[in-house]
C-alpha cells in the first residue's frame, strides 16, 4: 500500500505572517515510512532521467537530496549560502520577496556533461531553484530534472522553470 505524503504535511494558518498557510513537513522527515517512501518516488524519477549528481539548495535542499543521493549510490552537492564553502567557488545571485540572496558551488562540484537532478522541499516562486540551476549551468552540467516534496501552485513557480523537468510529489493551492 502507497502512503499518502499528504498525511504526513500540518498546515500551519498565519505563519510566519498572516495570511500565509505553512506547509509543514516536519512530520513527514519524522516519521521513517513517510520520509523513505518519499526518497523512493524521488530516486525512481531521478533513475529514468540518467542523473549521476545531485545538488540541493541550502538548506532543506539537503534533507530531500542527501537521502535520495545515498539510495541511487551517487553524490550530492550542496548549494551554500555565502561564506560557507571553503575553496573556491562560483556565485548566482536571486531576488527574495524583500531583498536579495545568493548561493555559491564549489567550482569542481559539477563536471561537464553531469546529469543532475536539483531537489528542494518546495518549488514555490522558483528563484532559488533558477539560481541553483544557473550555477550548475556555468560549470556545465545538465540540469536534466527537479524535484520537491511540494508544489504551491498558487506562486506559479513551475512557469519560472519552463522547459525543465519538473516532479511535484505533492501539490497544494492556496
Amino acid at each position: 500500500m502507497t502512503l499518502d505524503l499528504h498525511d504526513f504535511v500540518r498546515s500551519i494558518p498565519d505563519f510566519p505572517e498572516p495570511g500565509i498557510n505553512f506547509r509543514d513537513i516536519t512530520p513527514l522527515l519524522s516519521d521513517g515510512a513517510a520520509y523513505a517512501e518519499a526518497t523512493r518516488r524521488i530516486a525512481e524519477y531521478a533513475r529514468g532521467r540518467g542523473v549521476n549528481v545531485i545538488v540541493g539548495p541550502e538548506s532543506r535542499g539537503f534533507l530531500v537530496g542527501g537521502p535520495v543521493a545515498h539510495e541511487m549510490g551517487i553524490g550530492l552537492v550542496p548549494a551554500r549560502k555565502p561564506g560557507k564553502l571553503p575553496r573556491e567557488v562560483i556565485q548566482e545571485s536571486y531576488a527574495l520577496e524583500y531583498g536579495e540572496a545568493k548561493l555559491e558551488l564549489h567550482t569542481d562540484a559539477i563536471k561537464p556533461g553531469d546529469k543532475v537532478l536539483i531537489t528542494d522541499d518546495l518549488l514555490a516562486t522558483g528563484g532559488t531553484i533558477a539560481a541553483t540551476i544557473n550555477l550548475v549551468e556555468r560549470l556545465g552540467g545538465e540540469v536534466v530534472a527537479l524535484a520537491f516534496l511540494i508544489e504551491l501552485n498558487d506562486l506559479h513557480g513551475r512557469d519560472r522553470l519552463a522547459g525543465y523537468d519538473i516532479l511535484a510529489l505533492m501539490n497544494y493551492n492556496d
